[in-house]
């Protein structure tokens, strides 16, 4: 993994703390986005998450679990688009997760959004629907280990849905979820992404 990449996985990151703002518009919804050095997708909507939104629809009310948030695009998304939703999203990077909160103070949704880190959720806590841009980049067993981690937090009729580039493995991951009794299908490809979407065995 490079330095570049490293840091955004890194709980805090050694390069100079600088914000970039951005606005983008999301299932009709303009969000004004705050990200910054250090945290994945600096200035901009990564390619992949914008598939995503691109992809589906916005979800209808809930508890809901931003994983690997960074600084919020996908939960905050959902924050503008479901007045109702309550979201809880988590990271490892700690300016991704002050960044996030920031971004839900200026949005007005800090009642309904929390950005921490994954021990600081509550061991009880269930989610209708999980949506990920996950960090594939962490490599394979992590990967399955924070998946497997997270997915039985989902309610019994819940779903997870991500955003996987198929030269990162994406076809392998579903059959591989699958596998381990959460069966995955695509809902969409597009660009050379895959938008999964995983719920658990009935």
């Amino acid at each position: 993994m490079s330095d570049e990449q490293d840091h955004y996985f890194s709980a805090d990151p050694a390069v100079p703390f600088e914000r970039e703002t951005f606005t983008c518009e999301v299932w009709g919804h303009e969000l004004t986005l705050v990200s910054g050095s250090g945290v994945f997708s600096r200035g901009h909507l990564d390619h992949a998450t914008a598939i995503l939104f691109r992809e589906t629809e916005p979800p209808v009310q809930g508890r809901f679990l931003d994983l690997g948030c960074g600084y919020g695009a996908i939960g905050l998304a959902i924050a503008a688009a479901v007045p109702l939703a309550s979201i809880t999203a988590v990271d490892v990077n700690d300016r991704a997760l002050l960044l996030a909160n920031e971004n839900a103070r200026a949005m007005g949704v800090q009642g309904r959004f929390i950005a921490c880190r994954p021990e600081q959720v509550p061991t009880n806590e269930v989610y209708d629907e999980i949506w990920s841009n996950p960090p594939i980049r962490i490599g394979k067993q992590a990967l399955h280990e924070l998946l497997l981690t997270w997915l039985p937090r989902l309610a019994p009729d819940g779903r997870m849905v991500m955003v996987v580039g198929k030269n990162l493995g994406a076809d392998s991951l579903q059959r591989w979820l699958g596998e381990q009794g959460w069966p995955t299908e695509r809902l969409a490809s597009a660009k050379g992404f895959r938008v999964l979407e995983t719920r658990a065995a009935g």
